[in-house]
């Protein structure tokens, strides 16, 4: 500890611990005890922050491990992706505090960043190409007959992948739900056995170049309107939700979920993080920390598990 403490209040901490030292990821045993000074300067570090303490014991910390086991598996998993896991850390920290249209901007940023990135290149070329026919079904139904309106994602066939022209059909569904006088509840669920299996993985890489893509998530992101609505949304997740599909669900001001669902945000590995909102959605739900945790090893949380964590609010079902 008086190591630790040394190291991260010195002049030079940013030269001594950090990506310029090919250092990656920094672990800190009983990180409850680090001083408040030397916690403080892990917020501009270049280094993911692993700390060894209790739950709730050391905010400072990007992450918290149960152990020394827990913590060389974290370690394990950010090496295949580093970059990633480290900006995933970054928007994290950063992103605390900001009103969603700002935390939105800085993810779609970092996220287009690392779209250009060689991880994100390696995925993708291990992954292949796919080519998906043309879809005569909507991709989101809209049942606005009763006192409820109802948006269905309608991809069962293909686990309700969120596609652009999903994106886009939710968002023109939620849009006018916003206008003033309008007061109905508003459920969202999913079609067939499953939420969301998360981003069309066919799209991923096919728009021109990062930039234009980050422009296309800002003008249309349905974050921004589940957000807006948030007090009048209920979400219900049955099956996974993955990715994007956790990440928009998490948006509501009630979130349930049957006994089936599953919860995971896999991004990291792709070397890409959370796109669809959910740096700003899951950790005002989880917090930052649970949320590293969830990215950095893309570990898959039951229903039971989401619900002792706060990010839904009733297992129902």
């Amino acid at each position: 500890m008086d190591e630790a403490s040394a190291r991260l209040t010195t002049p030079v901490v940013d030269l001594d611990i950090g990506t310029l030292r090919d250092l990656w990821l920094l672990v800190v045993a009983d990180a409850h005890l680090l001083p408040p000074e030397a916690a403080a300067s892990l917020n501009s570090l270049p280094v993911i922050s692993v700390g060894l303490a209790a739950p709730g014991t050391a905010p400072a910390f990007d992450v918290l491990a149960d152990d020394p086991v827990d913590a060389a598996a974290i370690a394990d998993l950010v090496a295949a992706t580093p970059q990633a896991a480290l900006a995933c850390c970054q928007v994290l920290r950063h992103g605390e505090g900001l009103d969603t249209s700002a935390g939105l901007l800085l993810e779609s940023t970092t996220y287009g960043t690392l779209q250009a990135g060689d991880e994100f290149a390696r995925w993708l070329e291990a992954r292949g190409r796919r080519v998906r026919p043309d879809e005569p079904e909507p991709p989101v139904l809209v049942d606005a007959e009763g006192d409820t309106v109802t948006l269905t994602l309608n991809r069962p066939r293909l686990r309700n992948a969120y596609s652009a022209a999903m994106r886009d059909a939710l968002v023109e569904a939620l849009r006018p739900l916003t206008a003033p006088g309008d007061c109905r509840p508003v459920l969202l669920t999913g079609m067939g056995s499953t939420f969301s299996c998360g981003g069309d993985l066919a799209e991923f890489g096919t728009v021109a170049d990062p930039a234009s893509a980050h422009l296309i998530r800002s003008s249309a992101n349905a974050g921004l309107w589940l957000d807006r609505l948030a007090d009048r949304l209920t979400v219900r997740v049955h099956g996974p939700a993955v990715g994007a599909g956790t990440e928009l669900a998490a948006f509501a001001g009630r979130l349930e979920a049957t006994g089936s669902a599953t919860f995971s945000l896999p991004e990291v590995s792709m070397g890409l993080i959370p796109g669809a909102g959910g740096t700003v959605s899951v950790p005002r739900r989880i917090g930052r920390q649970r949320t590293a945790r969830m990215c950095l090893t893309g570990t898959t949380i039951d229903a039971q598990t989401a619900l002792a964590w706060g990010l839904v609010d009733e297992v129902v079902g």
